[in-house]
């Protein structure tokens, strides 16, 4: 069940100011009691002179005190926070509470309002990066107000995209190793300007075949943006795995994991300490999220031979600790 919450971070309460002492503390242990149990809330934040939102699920199982993995999940160009967070597309709000893990759903930067968003990914796309937001800056903002709000495990902070989110959770392992444990793309590859991950991380990349909006083998597709413009020369996947396979000093060739009807992963060896490089390929499924929902009007639906939320939980799961 969700039950929208605006919550206005000025002072992180409406009506309520910074310097308010017992009473902002008493409305905050009222807002953030374990009433809020899998409810959605709603979370602005003014950041550089611009007011960010983000969707907060808190799944059933939370309890304040016991800490929670964190899971960010990142919409693709176009899209916004209601459409990532909508289960009959992504599914994520349902296996966040059947994983347990705490689940924020940002908005990218809108054409029209929050609608028709992107991510500054470095060379991709739309306003966002032809503004240069410093959509990293909000991702760091986001992660700090929930572990300030709720019982987050430091250790276990996530990212995940779908296409534009993809490439912009590519940008955060580079910029912001030291926030999140792992990342996952599905259908975004590694588009950033330049990459010097502070340590090495977790990274997985989810792709089909087929894809005809970021091409396999590097390109945008005609499944792209109208205006060419709004996009880049994609980078393959191939070369993504190869730029990640250096960055976390793992050994150059991959070896089988999984083979089922339609796909396979493919896992490195031998990767630094912390961090771990994974690439499963769909041959059917498009510019979609594997397990999920059509997306796309005139579009085949997505691939079902892997179901893209289980296959980055697993991911994530079998991590070793961080040094």
């Amino acid at each position: 069940m969700t039950l929208p919450l605006a919550l206005l971070v000025a002072g992180f309460f409406p009506g309520v100011p910074s310097h308010a002492g017992p009473l902002r503390d008493a409305v905050m242990q009222r807002q953030l009691s374990p009433a809020t149990v899998a409810r959605t809330l709603t979370v602005t934040l003014p950041l550089a002179g611009r007011q960010r939102s983000f969707l907060l699920h808190v799944p059933r199982r939370y309890q304040p005190g016991q800490p929670l993995p964190l899971v960010l999940a990142l919409h693709g160009g176009g899209g916004s926070m209601a459409f990532m967070a909508n289960d009959r597309h992504y599914g994520l709000i349902r296996h966040s509470d059947q994983a347990g893990y705490l689940l924020a759903v940002p908005n990218g930067t809108g054409v029209l309002g929050d609608k028709l968003a992107t991510w500054n990914a470095g060379r991709c796309c739309g306003k966002a990066r032809d503004e240069a937001v410093d959509d990293v800056a909000f991702a760091r903002a986001l992660v700090a107000w929930v572990q300030q709000h709720y019982t987050v495990a430091a250790e276990r902070v996530y990212a995940v995209g779908m296409s534009n989110g993809g490439m912009m959770a590519y940008r955060l392992a580079c910029e912001a190793a030291d926030v999140f444990a792992g990342i996952a793309s599905v259908a975004g590859t590694d588009n950033t300007l330049a990459c010097q991950p502070a340590r090495p991380l977790a990274v997985l990349h989810i792709h089909a075949r087929d894809d005809d909006h970021v091409l396999f083998d590097g390109g945008a597709g005609p499944g792209a943006f109208r205006d060419e413009r709004k996009v880049t020369d994609f980078t393959s996947v191939p070369a993504t795995m190869a730029q990640w396979q250096v960055h976390n000093q793992c050994r150059p060739q991959p070896v089988r994991s999984l083979t089922v009807a339609g796909a396979y992963c493919e896992r490195y060896t031998g990767c630094a300490a912390g961090s771990a490089l994974q690439l499963c390929v769909t041959e059917q499924g498009g510019h979609g999220w594997p397990g999920g929902g059509r997306t796309r009007i005139g579009k085949a639906g997505p691939g079902q031979a892997l179901e893209a939320n289980d296959v980055m939980w697993a991911f994530f799961s079998g991590l070793p600790p961080r040094p």
